[in-house]
């Protein structure tokens, strides 16, 4: 090749020229790789034996990696096309190609264990004041995966709560078909849902979102097999497919994309952990998988050491460190409380139980569910009841089957502590949860 084509190929797409340094799990079954030069990514998935490789890296920002965003927004002086984003570390590196810094790695045969400090993905050569980290283990056909992030900004200011990618999951073009199930009826062998590939002639990403109703994701091949995701009790996905579908190999631009995504708000100091399991197998395969490992998705929240993935608005917290309660300020009008999405049915969780103190001058409180197939929040779905105004610690009872339109599968609530705050009002909230005890 002459050197000028090469430099320019180079200077296109280096990763592909990279003699990357690749550390791996094989357990028989299924064979796992993440790539040191790429801050412990995950680059490569196969059946142990094969040299076909699901994981696309066309770019760093793909992969199979953690990503988390929060303000300003832009942050720094981005590439034009990624101002949208905002302060967005990245295991890999940067767009400008940039690498992630390794802390800290070792592999003892049985688990992976990795830590960097991330790159901001829209700006050039700029470290994230945080650090990853990754855990992995192989069991059977399954890799099971745990990040957290430690957070460590200078900018102390808390920004609204960002979709967070957790993580972003991209596959080679042959892996093109992204199933999931998104019925009302979780758990009962319903027929499962393709999302399509959209096409965006303006522009702009061709991803879709949906409620994975029973909090799997696959994208599969031409015989239906292919690479399968399990986060339980998450429920949102961003996903499709960009490129010509079934071509393409871990390198190329055809690439399927996923992402299980929950709004969180991303403190200065947090720490934050998530878990999630990947699956390679035929469809059958992958969902008798998410079957066996069913969770209980009845509301269970517990505020003593987080928020439990809920946000607020016309409200504000005390930030983070959370111990034993969340502490939310009633100090503007129609303050919110949002749980996370959810999927639990009306039947499995006919009350719904608050321990909460408050000091408000209105204590009167609204609690509205959303449904699956409606979109917001509606009067036809409320149920008042009163705080008592002590600062004290009580114990709500709602009784939701009492009310005529608590049916069906219930995808999120929202707490209206009080119809309008005023100084030095607040609530804090201990649990929330469909028992009493």
């Amino acid at each position: 090749m002459h050197k000028s084509v090469f430099t320019l190929l180079l200077l296109l797409a280096p990763a592909a020229f990279c003699a990357d340094r690749m550390e791996f799990l094989d357990n028989g079954t299924l064979k796992l790789g993440i790539n040191l030069d790429l801050g412990g990514s995950i680059t490569y998935l196969s059946k142990s034996g094969s040299s076909e490789n699901l994981v696309n890296s066309w770019d760093w920002g793909r992969q199979i990696q953690q990503s988390y965003y929060a303000g300003p927004i832009p942050f720094g002086n981005p590439a034009p096309q990624w101002k949208g984003l905002g302060w967005n570390p990245i295991q890999s590196g940067d767009h400008f190609k940039n690498r992630s810094k390794i802390l800290e790695q070792r592999n003892d045969g049985k688990e992976l264990y990795v830590k960097n400090i991330p790159m901001i993905w829209p700006v050039d050569n700029v470290p994230a004041e945080c650090t990853f980290e990754t855990w992995i283990t192989l069991d059977a056909n399954t890799a099971r995966v745990r990040c957290r992030l430690v957070n460590a900004r200078s900018d102390k200011t808390q920004y609204h709560p960002r979709s967070q990618e957790l993580p972003a999951v991209y596959t080679n073009g042959k892996f093109w078909k992204l199933m999931t199930y998104t019925g009302a009826a979780p758990f009962t062998g319903g027929e499962v849902t393709r999302i399509p590939k959209l096409l965006n002639p303006k522009g702009g990403f061709p991803w879709s979102h949906w409620q994975a109703t029973e909090c799997w994701a696959a994208l599969l091949n031409d015989a239906d097999w292919g690479l399968g995701f399990h986060a339980p009790n998450t429920y949102n996905y961003v996903g499709g497919f960009a490129g010509k579908e079934n071509t393409g190999g871990e390198k190329d631009d055809p690439c399927g994309y996923f992402a299980p995504v929950r709004n969180e708000i991303i403190d200065h100091n947090i720490v934050y952990d998530y878990s999630y399991t990947l699956i390679l197998g035929s469809l059958p395969e992958i969902r008798a998988l998410v079957y066996k490992n069913k969770h209980d998705a009845r509301p269970d929240w517990n505020f003593k050491t987080d928020r439990q993935h809920w946000t607020f608005k016309h409200a504000s917290d005390t930030g983070w460190p959370i111990s034993d309660s969340w502490h939310l300020k009633l100090e503007q009008n129609d303050p919110q409380l949002f749980s996370t999405d959810t999927g639990w049915l009306a039947t499995d969780a006919p009350k719904l139980f608050i321990r909460a103190a408050t000091n408000a001058k209105q204590p009167q409180s609204r609690l509205y569910w959303r449904v699956h197939g409606i979109d917001g929040y509606s009067e036809e779905r409320v149920v008042g009841f009163e705080l008592k105004n002590d600062g004290q610690f009580h114990t709500y009872e709602i009784d939701l089957a009492a009310q005529p339109n608590y049916t069906g599968l219930i995808t999120q609530i929202r707490f209206d502590p009080v119809p309008a705050g005023g100084e030095g009002e607040y609530i804090k909230l201990e649990w929330v949860r469909w028992r009493k005890d």
